[in-house]
């Protein structure tokens, strides 16, 4: 089970819901010498309904702009020597040079290419309906570059997508890949796939999957600078606001499914609390399944959610807010009646599921003001 289950304003996702899809090694080897015709499929152009993003981390904004599609920019940086070896959980991932075109077939990719000044070749649609996949905490870093084409993962991946773009590196550290398909996509391309040192296939930690782009890209001080960079801005915020130190908190999804409040334990995508002084009360750790995940708070247990000092619900509107409202004992809650209990709206919890150096920084941005009111 993934340490950090995907989520959808709709409904929780598990695996199930990202079978691969195969085709045969003579198919991609007919591919290798196709064009560059991309086949592939445009996101909805939905203008998003929040404020635009905050500034990204200095040295991502800066890599950022200098950004050109599918490649690696110049930098004071000094560059990584190659070839590289980068472990994975299948093998080793080895990269003869600096890669010129990258595509991204995992789910959030696309900000660690953008912060390290990388515009990707193609990135891959998770979910949310922004323009070419970019989210609008991103933008300040596609700059005025020529947005990604964009990738459907509906059928599993589009290795015949991917193949026509003749990538030199595909990057799928999120995206959950078994070893079929990561066999395919060698075949195309070296691959990065679930990191060796990864606890699950989806959204292990931002500064891991920032270490092994980084350096595949040949561009590990940049990496380094900006995990440096963000780590000083939640020291900033969590000093600024010594309110929040010891303080309990939960963070839920938008609403009850199969009769289940779902949420976050400590350690399963609450750094971004943790790393605010908060701490997760462990009184619903007995509610997350033997095999890991989101806890499972039965809603005829909401009592549970009293635990907490602040509730953060990633509701995606107004009418999800509502309808938490309505669910009996819900405003009898400890933090409901203090005026603790926070709705995200449909960026801001968008910017917490993605968890990476462009979308932190947003959330820091956008959660602080509403933890302190």
């Amino acid at each position: 089970m993934n340490r950090r289950p995907l989520s959808l304003p709709a409904r929780p996702l598990t695996r199930r819901d990202f079978a691969r899809g195969v085709i045969s090694v003579a198919a991609l080897g007919a591919l290798a010498a196709c064009g560059s015709d991309t086949g592939t499929t445009a996101a909805s152009t939905t203008s998003p309904s929040e404020a635009p993003a905050s500034t990204p981390s200095s040295a991502a904004a800066t890599s950022a702009s200098e950004a050109s599609s599918g490649s690696a920019t110049s930098s004071s940086a000094p560059a990584d020597s190659f070839p590289v070896t980068i472990p994975n959980k299948f093998g080793d991932t080895v990269i003869e040079s600096a890669p010129t075109t990258v595509v991204s077939v995992g789910l959030t990719e696309q900000d660690f290419l953008l912060a390290l000044g990388v515009v990707p070749a193609a990135v891959t649609d998770w979910y949310g309906d922004q323009p070419n996949a970019i989210w609008p905490w991103a933008k300040e870093a596609l700059g005025s570059a020529t947005p990604p084409p964009v990738l459907s993962s509906a059928d599993g991946v589009p290795y015949l997508d991917v193949a026509k773009l003749k990538p030199d590196l595909v990057v799928g550290v999120n995206a959950g890949l078994d070893q079929a398909a990561y066999d395919q996509l060698t075949k195309i391309a070296p691959t990065l796939a679930t990191p060796a040192d990864s606890q699950s296939e989806y959204f292990d930690s931002w500064p891991l999957y920032l270490s092994v782009i980084s350096e595949a890209l040949g561009k590990s001080a940049e990496g380094e600078q900006i995990k440096t960079d963000l780590d000083a801005q939640f020291a900033k915020a969590a000093a600024d606001n010594p309110e929040f130190a010891g303080k309990k908190v939960i963070f839920l999804q938008n609403a009850v499914y199969d009769g289940n409040f779902y949420a976050y334990p400590k350690g399963l995508g609450t750094e971004f609390l943790t790393d605010l002084g908060f701490d997760i009360p462990s009184e619903i750790d007995e509610y997350v399944p033997a095999e890991g995940g989101q806890a499972l708070v039965p809603a005829e247990r909401i009592a549970v959610l009293d635990a907490a000092d602040y509730l953060v619900w990633a509701t995606e509107s107004n009418e999800d807010k509502a309808a938490l409202e309505a669910l009996p004992g819900f405003s009898d809650l400890k933090a409901v009646k203090a005026g603790k209990s926070i709705y995200t709206g449909a960026i801001l919890s968008g910017a917490i599921y993605f968890s990476t150096p462009l979308s932190l920084p947003y959330v820091i941005e956008n959660l602080v003001p509403l933890l302190q009111a």
